[in-house]
């Protein structure tokens, strides 16, 4: 994908090392291009009256054969683990770093997935809207994945990313939950709603609750949380999220520590990249996955008085330079440097939230102008599963 920009916006964008700060545009051009409720209404509404049609949707409805868990708990397979062919029964499972097996047991993902997409469309219709009926709705489906003890999942990742014949689950299993960081934003803007029943906002609060107890002091949560690669940072961008609907303002305020302390000074090179990232099999995608991921922290996370976009080391690293390193390949992606990604290469970009949330931050049209003209919607399944935020009006004031 090739998106032109007219060189005026892109030149001061184009350096890797030290970036030459923008001029801010004028805060009626900033508006109009991150205007989220007119570019998305059609995509939302057409989402929305999807979702009125929906089922409920519960785990207990795919039983996992490897599973060691009960019908009511999450379980997935490691991404890139397949069977072994040197055995019979094809166990232990081995690594193919990159290339993820499709007869992987992807039911409960899917069933997450769905939920997401689902509620974040019935929220963001219903605050564009204010029809009752998309409150109504969503309520239905939260109460049925969240609260019903009898088809609710269980707030925990005891089974996440399991490797049959190795492992039941581990800890880098509960990036597998970063979807649900959409729920509790959807629930805040549900709950302006009068048709949204006070007793489902508490009790899906309280599973947030519950599952953000689980994280912070399981193994596998901890294990996750002190990861050195984008793992921490969606750690940690859940936790922050949960911690802020559940008003849990110590575990907000560990999360800023962990973006100043850890990712931006020990994840972040001085030109902005992220050279974990850029290691992988698949270094454009992990490296968009962690910007947004890093973007969406300081959307999360940023006060007045405390603007994370704004934090900057002595050596210029943060979210600025961040931002500048990776938009001239995401404007057009065959300048990027290195070999493309074993896997869904031509899926990427797709309309990535870094782009709408640092260009809003930093009043740079050419991100908000290259943002409004990506796709929504992208239909690769491996880009899907690496985008969290379906629905940007339910993340911007």
């Amino acid at each position: 994908m090739k998106i032109k920009l007219t060189l005026c916006l892109l030149l001061p964008l184009l350096s890797q090392t030290a970036p030459a700060r923008p001029e801010p545009a004028p805060a009626s051009l900033t508006k109009q291009l991150s205007n989220v409720a007119a570019i998305d209404r059609q995509y939302i509404l057409r989402l929305a009256d999807t979702a009125l049609t929906l089922a409920p949707i519960t785990f207990t409805q795919f039983s996992a054969k490897f599973s060691t868990g009960g019908p009511n708990d999450f379980y997935s397979n490691g991404d890139y683990w397949w069977p072994n062919p040197a055995t019979p029964d094809g166990l232990p499972y081995v690594n193919r770093d990159g290339q993820t097996n499709p007869e992987n047991f992807n039911f409960h993902r899917m069933a997450l997935r769905q939920l997401r997409d689902a509620v974040a469309a019935l929220a963001a219709a219903s605050k564009i809207t204010h029809e009752a009926r998309y409150a109504v709705k969503a309520a239905q489906l939260l109460q049925v994945f969240f609260i019903d003890p009898a088809t609710r999942m269980n707030p925990h990742l005891q089974y996440a990313q399991a490797i049959p014949g190795v492992s039941p689950g581990r800890g880098i299993g509960v990036i597998d939950t970063l979807h649900l960081i959409e729920i509790p934003q959807a629930v805040l803007a549900l709950q302006q709603d009068k048709a949204f029943p006070a007793a489902t906002r508490d009790g899906v609060q309280q599973w947030f609750r519950e599952y953000q107890t689980w994280m912070l002091n399981s193994k596998n949560g901890r294990d996750e949380g002190s990861e050195k690669n984008n793992h921490s940072v969606a750690y940690w961008l859940q936790i922050a999220v949960f911690a802020r609907f559940t008003d849990d303002q110590t575990s907000m305020s560990e999360a800023r520590r962990q973006f100043k302390e850890n990712f931006v000074p020990k994840q972040m090179a001085a030109d902005g990249s992220f050279p974990l990232e850029l290691k992988r099999t698949k270094p454009y995608a992990y490296s968009i996955f962690q910007l947004d991921n890093m973007s969406a922290l300081c959307q999360v996370l940023s006060t007045p008085s405390e603007n994370l976009w704004e934090f900057t080391l002595p050596d210029g690293r943060g979210m600025r330079r961040a931002a500048a390193y990776l938009f001239p390949y995401l404007a057009d992606k065959s300048t990027w440097p290195l070999k493309p990604d074993v896997q869904a290469w031509d899926g990427w970009p797709a309309r990535q939230p870094a782009l709408l949330f640092a260009g809003r931050a930093f009043e740079l049209p050419a991100y908000l102008t290259l943002w409004s003209g990506m796709r929504p919607d992208p239909q690769d399944d491996e880009v899907q599963r690496n985008i969290a935020i379906t629905q940007p009006l339910l993340w911007i004031d």
